[in-house]
């Protein structure tokens, strides 16, 4: 058949390595390696240079991929039309999100999801890492604040805030700051960061903060803030109910920094399927 070889050899392309596209296909590399040798031998021509370290596109391969990528893009919205046909969205979702943001806030609308949808199955993997969509297989990633990667495609699902906040005791001992020059003066809680983010006369700024505790845990930032330990920035979900009932205050309201956006990323060159979108606008629906 014609198409033999062709999806492998896009994989192969497109991740630069058979191993990966082994991975990506599930199946084994030496599959992989048959169909791309035989794919070269009935066009009599060598698609990639491969080297110990690296796998790349010759010129006619680039040609070629180019084509074959333009006939598997026109196969797959064929395939999401038909799917669209269907009353039950299904198959399988792999996504990835920040630990706390995604324990407190994502995981519970996904169990909500999965109450609705019950062909669908969910796979969620948990870093604060930015972990790489293509190489690890991901449909998308939910990512809070600014996004840095421009070869991504991206939905904004929500927003969150940051607060400065304190305990009363602490602040009936130490005093309330009116100014980020005096949060100097101060026992800041730090987290995996040295400075903390604010907005003064419309500009970003980022102030230098010190203090005896810090944590790559914003629970343990939260318990030493409502113990009396110092000042905390962290955003709203790990200290809102804490603000509501009174245990703790916000501070420097009026240098606050704008709402950090909170968004679904995921590749350019990957269309989301109609599982995908039917996920993507239920978080967007949730989330706001």
């Amino acid at each position: 058949m014609q198409w033999d070889g062709i999806s492998e050899f896009v994989f192969v392309a497109e991740n630069e390595s058979f191993t990966l596209a082994s991975k990506k296909m599930d199946i084994s590399t030496a599959q992989v390696s048959r169909q791309i040798s035989a794919l070269e031998k009935r066009l009599n021509i060598k698609l990639f240079y491969r080297t110990t370290r690296k796998v790349s596109l010759t010129e006619e391969g680039r040609i070629f991929y180019q084509h074959c990528r333009g006939v598997l893009d026109g196969l797959d919205a064929a395939e999401r039309a038909v799917t669209n046909l269907q009353s039950k969205p299904q198959g399988k979702i792999k996504l990835t999100a920040p630990v706390t943001y995604g324990e407190q806030q994502v995981l519970p609308l996904i169990n909500d999801f999965m109450k609705q949808y019950g062909d669908i199955e969910v796979s969620v993997f948990l870093s604060n890492q930015q972990i790489s969509l293509v190489e690890g297989g991901y449909d998308l990633a939910i990512r809070v604040g600014k996004l840095s990667d421009s070869s991504m495609m991206a939905k904004k699902l929500g927003s969150r805030t940051n607060f400065i906040c304190a305990s009363p005791d602490y602040l009936d001992k130490q005093g309330i700051p009116h100014s980020l020059s005096e949060l100097s003066q101060h026992s800041c809680l730090l987290g995996t960061l040295d400075y903390w983010h604010f907005k003064e006369a419309g500009k970003e700024k980022n102030i230098r903060v010190k203090g005896r505790i810090r944590y790559n845990s914003g629970y343990g930032l939260v318990d030493a803030a409502l113990k009396g330990l110092g000042i905390v920035q962290l955003p709203d979900y790990y200290v809102q109910e804490h603000i509501a009932s009174g245990e703790l205050m916000t501070l420097l309201d009026k240098y606050r920094e704008p709402e950090e956006g909170v968004w679904a990323v995921y590749p350019q060159n990957r269309h989301l399927s109609p599982k995908i979108r039917l996920f993507v606008d239920y978080l967007a629906e949730h989330l706001l």
